[in-house]
């Protein structure tokens, strides 16, 4: 259950709204998706002649463009997929339908949180508290006394399962830094391997090509989008009758 759980919670995730630039029509965005990739991979992204992209692990691992776009731009010859020469506002287009895809296919679950405590509570709080504490590395940005004091008392258990997998809020930010010297900080917008663009404190947008600026990325919820891909069954399992403990 707590498997299904996670694809869930990650698809909602890796969504990551603050990633994107302003919201466009999502008409136009299932249009260029459909005229570029619908005859393979469905004009629903649930796959054709190609694979369904809505369950894709690289789709739901992407942030922004950051794994999508360099495949669309490259192609994959060995699996029959080819280059695409399409423009950087096309592919964020076609970036923010599948993220709107894999959002929708997380909303489409009816587990509701008053899912029974019992049916997610088969782990180990013991092997938890020590994959918190070791191979989690939980213990060096959360404390139980601390932020995590009373978590159990604070969310229904399905709930606190998709906090601790994917913890909401976290803004992207930039430190874009010029040949000159110049920098800008802001939200970031968008960050793919040929373009990067942010939104600055007074909303004014900035965008420089990628190898022409130095650039880092201040993501609170880094830790947690790199987890999701590592965690077995049994890790998530024993840290959720962990967390349970802390009441």
């Amino acid at each position: 259950m707590l498997r299904y759980i996670l694809c869930v919670s990650a698809a909602a995730f890796l969504m990551a709204p603050a990633t994107f630039a302003e919201p466009r029509a999502a008409s136009r965005e299932q249009k260029e998706f459909v005229e570029s990739c619908g005859f393979c991979h469905g004009e629903d992204a649930t796959g054709a002649r190609a694979p369904d992209l809505v369950r894709s692990p690289l789709v739901n691992r992407d942030s922004g463009g950051d794994l999508i776009a360099p495949v669309i731009r490259s192609g994959r010859p060995d699996k029959g997929m080819p280059a695409f020469a399409l423009s950087d506002d096309v592919i964020h287009d076609i970036v923010v339908y599948l993220h709107q895809r894999v959002e929708e296919a997380a909303h489409s679950s009816h587990v509701g949180y008053d899912y029974p405590l019992e049916r997610l509570l088969t782990g180990n709080s013991a092997a938890g508290l020590a994959y918190f504490n070791g191979a989690g590395k939980c213990a060096s940005c959360h404390s139980p006394t601390g932020d995590l004091a009373g978590i159990a008392k604070k969310y229904p258990p399905l709930a606190l399962v998709e906090h601790f997998l994917a913890p909401p809020g976290g803004v992207v930010t930039l430190t874009v830094t010029t040949a000159s010297g110049e920098q800008f900080s802001g939200k970031l917008a968008h960050l793919d391997d040929f373009s990067v663009s942010l939104r600055d404190s007074s909303g004014w947008y900035h965008s420089w090509p990628r190898d022409k600026v130095k650039v880092t990325v201040q993501d609170p919820t880094a830790a947690h989008r790199e987890m999701l891909s590592k965690y077995t069954d049994a890790e998530i399992h024993d840290l959720f009758a962990y967390l349970e403990t802390l009441k």
